[in-house]
């Protein structure tokens, strides 16, 4: 029996699994609210009592880096301490992930139930694999075989380099950007932060009219880019400006998901995940998505080969801390 969990600024996502049931049937599942509780010891213990059950080993995602198994979680005063916790807990041995290493673990376990396809390309096994995740932040990992019948995961802060405008409107806007920021990177473009981005560029530069009641839920709330995302996808007739911004980001994420695919060679396949795809995936699916992916020059045909998942599967990062605490 093992315990794993997907530890995020607002919830914390605990499930107890084993080796005959697998890494996506677990024992035993629970989500908290983080900001509740002083720490994760407190949520652990309170869950393995609640439950009456043990673990051996314990691997958690964690939304923050990770220094000696030691993290400081993103929008929470916490620090966790894998052996402190070990220690407090009782459990044999616990291990900390970033959350998108956590997440990569998955990826190599994901079936056609969790997974549409986009491109179906050319699988070539044992290959390396790439995972593009535009949550809050952009995340980009990749995974080579290891000759030994399993993937590694690679980490990267592939979404902090430069954003590469493509098109004359994503000219003028890294140019509007480069106001604000002294570096525009992709996740300033292509992730939860960047849509709010995305949305004053149109708006600032006149390419869209603002809808007086989009303006007043936006001065309204404390993250604006749920707000756009849902305006966009269910009343896009109202807020056009919206659907502009989801198209946009598209654009933009399709080309950076190419630039991976070249730098890794992916031809295992590339992935997009994280929370803001599976969300939207008519414009995943569309074929600007896959232009923006394909149009590499002399290089396009290499890319157009590769296959393409959108991963819809809703606790990739909780199955994949389970996968590695599984040893798979």
């Amino acid at each position: 029996m093992i315990l794993a969990g997907d530890i995020g600024g607002t919830k914390t996502r605990l499930g107890i699994f084993s080796a005959d049931r697998g890494p996506d049937d677990p024992v035993v599942r629970q989500t908290y609210p983080s900001q509740e509780f002083a720490g994760l010891e407190d949520i652990v213990r309170a869950f393995l009592k609640k439950h009456g059950l043990s673990a051996e080993r314990a691997s958690f995602g964690v939304a923050g880096p990770i220094k000696q198994n030691r993290a400081q979680i993103t929008n929470l005063p916490w620090i966790i301490d894998g052996d402190r916790l070990q220690r407090e807990t009782g459990i044999g041995r616990v291990a900390l992930l970033n959350d998108l290493e956590a997440m990569a673990h998955a990826v190599p376990h994901l079936d056609e139930s969790m997974l549409v396809t986009i491109n179906q390309g050319v699988p070539v096994p044992e290959c390396t694999k790439a995972l593009v995740a535009p949550g809050t932040g952009l995340g980009e990992v990749f995974l080579t075989w290891d000759g030994h019948g399993r993937y590694r995961p690679n980490s990267s802060e592939g979404g902090h380099t430069e954003f590469g405008p493509r098109t004359e409107l994503q000219m003028e806007l890294l140019a509007y950007l480069l106001e604000k920021y002294d570096h525009v990177s992709y996740e300033r473009v292509c992730a939860g932060v960047g849509i709010p981005n995305l949305y004053a560029f149109l708006r600032d530069t006149g390419k869209h009219p603002e809808p007086e009641a989009l303006a007043r839920d936006l001065a309204e709330a404390e993250d604006q880019t749920p707000v756009i995302v849902r305006a966009g996808l269910e009343r896009p007739e109202e807020n056009p400006i919206c659907v502009a911004v989801l198209e946009l980001f598209t654009e933009i994420l399709g080309a950076e998901a190419g630039n991976l695919a070249l730098k890794v060679s992916c031809y295992g396949g590339m992935y997009i995940g994280g929370g803001i795809p599976p969300r939207m995936p008519e414009y995943i699916r569309s074929p600007r998505f896959l232009e923006a992916f394909r149009a590499k020059g002399r290089l396009s045909p290499m890319v157009a080969d590769m296959p393409i998942h959108l991963v819809t599967h809703r606790d990739t990062a909780l199955m994949g801390a389970a996968c590695h605490a599984l040893g798979l």
